[in-house]
């Protein structure tokens, strides 16, 4: 595969960032990491074994962004306001930065996919932002990050403000009003893949009930088994890209 390193200073950010591309052309896929876990595991795990085929033949470019989660939703000694504050900048980060370095014009939008943590923030930002994506693809993903079980905490320790509720999905498509707003959701192809044994299988369950309220059209795909692995992912690439 035709591989790409770039890394630069974030002014949004005010800290070096690094990604990965893969592929020589296609559509941009942003591809957001697991809990924690930086640009590169992606390869390293050979996750992107299973569309690289697709990646060879120029259907997609697969865009490997490192993670700040460990100054956002995992920074235990900040205050739970700036962790999302943090998060905010991160997301500016993506669209200012990360998607005008990638978007050859070539394009008219984005794909956002990601793993576990990765898949909260793909569905996430493609939610708040659907003009800017064709399609999301959320793998293993919770998309409520005050949302408890087993060992997953509220992310945010209790705390609650209205950055918190517009940035977890299963939060604000409850309420969502806003018609414009809906169209676009209903033009974005959503597919969500989770183990029926995943501890997060009741947060996607209710997500898509609320997309399906909003005449939101998606695709829940229920795998075997937890599911939460690299080797799952894998073939999840494979079936849904």
């Amino acid at each position: 595969m035709h591989r790409e390193y770039h890394k630069w200073h974030s002014p949004s950010l005010d800290r070096e960032m690094e990604l990965l591309i893969f592929g020589h052309a296609g559509i941009p896929v942003l591809f957001f990491p697991t809990r924690c876990a930086r640009f590169y595991d992606y390869e390293n795990w050979q996750v992107l074994e299973g569309a690289k085929g697709k990646i060879n033949d120029g259907i997609y470019r697969f865009i490997c962004l490192d993670s700040v989660d460990v100054e956002s939703f995992y920074c235990y000694w900040c205050r739970p306001e700036s962790r999302i504050q943090r998060h905010l900048l991160y997301e500016k980060y993506i669209i200012d930065e990360v998607m005008p370095l990638v978007n050859r014009g070539d394009n008219s939008s984005f794909i956002s996919a990601g793993c576990s943590m990765g898949a909260f923030h793909a569905v996430n930002i493609a939610f708040k932002y659907p003009h800017l994506f064709r399609k999301v693809v959320g793998m293993s993903g919770r998309y409520d990050l005050c949302y408890e079980i087993g060992n997953f905490k509220n992310l945010f320790e209790g705390y609650w403000d209205e950055n918190i509720y517009f940035n977890m999905p299963s939060q604000y498509i409850a309420n969502l009003d806003d018609k414009e707003l809906i169209n676009r959701l209903q033009q974005l192809e959503i597919v969500l893949a989770m183990g029926k044994e995943d501890l997060f299988l009741e947060n996607n369950l209710l997500l898509s009930s609320l997309m399906a309220e909003k005449e939101i059209g998606h695709s829940l795909y229920l795998w075997e088994g937890e599911a939460h692995k690299p080797r799952h992912w894998r073939q999840m690439l494979g079936l849904y890209f």
